[in-house]
């Protein structure tokens, strides 16, 4: 393990305006724009300049590197589409209706891949405590198989690197709406590295899995953690159940280092999901994480974006408070948005200034004026309650693995 160095840079933020390149196509809900304006947002905000912040320029990765997560036929097989020199492989999710074939596709999810893995080689180095790269996230891909929107796994590759550069334990908490069935696939047989998503039921949405009994392949049982809300869970059922779970796994598992997954298509505007969360209930969500790594990790966090398709509103607000969490600093959920970015961001959604929020107008506030709060499990555990069914699956499903008490602990 590395040595705590006192003087280190205490952030890093993956950011050039080359992974704005990733676009499948205008009409995908993937859109760049959501990185655009995010980044935009923070910039107006000042969170960019803060003192001692370091920008990693994220180059795009080697074969080498995704050959640590992908298959290297799956690594040609993108770059044949990207070129042209192939229409599909849909084989491979190549050019299916989640992810269409677009020119330079292969830089594009390369060069995100590339920024994660940069930003977990600072956090291991010393260079700095915690690192944020907004484009990442991007959970669904397996080893040879796009999904989701998500071409290259960025998050596996940067945890099999921290694992490479010599961390003997790596946590990850997926905060998406959505299963992070890639980044759980690629680790099912790794004891050294805990998996945990909370998300909607696979019932209800893509990508169909993440149920409590998935807990591990044989040698590794309990290290996949799946915790599946039903529909139309908001901040305080989602809440619940992320505190009756994470914390205490992640204090028996001890990691070296913490990744997680900050997607936030949980709010209750996404058009993707029936979560009904807020930008406060995923700013705690932020706050929690920054507690975990400092509690659990050694202060070691890598922060990736993920999912969250209301780009003009939900996705600036709730990443620009992840990045502003993640230097040190929490931006108050009151604070007004800057004029300047409400006039860039009305322009780019075609709308009108003038428009109230009821209306889908541009938010003033870096809030959705709601008070977040939930019950501990030290509350007590409700049966008829379906939150703390699903709470309580899971607990009884994993905790034993990890000498802990589904009841109690």
């Amino acid at each position: 393990m590395t040595s705590t160095s006192p003087d280190r840079v205490p952030a890093a933020v993956v950011w050039d305006e080359a992974l704005l390149k990733y676009e499948f196509s205008r009409a995908h809900p993937m859109a760049p724009v959501r990185l655009d304006l995010t980044h935009r947002l923070a910039e107006a905000l000042g969170l960019m300049d803060r003192e001692g912040l370091r920008i990693i320029r994220p180059e795009v990765a080697s074969d080498e590197l995704l050959a640590s997560v992908h298959d290297p036929a799956y690594v040609r097989a993108v770059r044949s589409v990207s070129s042209g020199e192939v229409e599909h492989r849909r084989d491979m999710g190549l050019g299916s209706d989640d992810n269409p074939v677009f020119p330079h596709m292969h830089e594009a999810a390369a060069r995100i891949l590339g920024g994660s893995v940069a930003a977990a080689e600072a956090i291991w180095a010393g260079e700095v405590r915690h690192a944020v790269n907004i484009a990442g996230g991007l959970h669904h891909a397996a080893r040879g198989q796009a999904s989701g929107f998500c071409v290259y796994n960025d998050c596996a590759a940067a945890i099999q690197r921290l694992l490479d550069l010599g961390a003997e334990r790596v946590a990850y908490v997926d905060l998406d709406a959505h299963h992070g069935d890639g980044v759980e696939s690629m680790f099912w047989h790794d004891p050294r590295v805990l998996t945990i998503s909370v998300h909607e039921t696979g019932i209800s949405l893509f990508p169909g899995t993440g149920f409590a009994n998935d807990v591990g392949g044989p040698n590794a049982q309990g290290t996949a953690v799946n915790v599946a809300v039903p529909p139309g869970t908001g901040d305080s059922g989602f809440l619940r159940a992320v505190h009756a779970v994470v914390p205490q796994l992640l204090r028996v598992f001890a990691p070296d280092a913490l990744v997680t997954q900050h997607g936030c298509d949980g709010h209750r505007e996404d058009p993707l999901t029936n979560l009904t969360m807020s930008v406060e209930g995923q700013r705690q969500l932020a706050l929690d994480a920054a507690d975990w790594a400092a509690d659990f990790a050694h202060d070691r966090w890598l922060a990736t974006g993920g999912g969250g398709y209301s780009p003009f509103s939900v996705v600036p607000r709730t990443w620009s408070h992840l990045l502003a969490v993640a230097t040190g600093r929490p931006v108050r959920t009151d604070a007004e948005i800057p004029e300047a970015w409400r006039r860039y961001a009305a322009r780019a959604a075609g709308l009108d200034l003038s428009q109230t929020r009821e209306q889908g107008g541009i938010p003033h506030l870096m809030s959705d004026g709601v008070d977040v709060w939930w019950r501990s499990w030290e509350v007590g555990y409700d049966p008829s309650d379906a939150i703390d069914q699903t709470i309580m699956a899971t607990r009884k499903a994993v905790f034993p693995y990890h000498g802990l008490d589904p009841w109690f602990d």
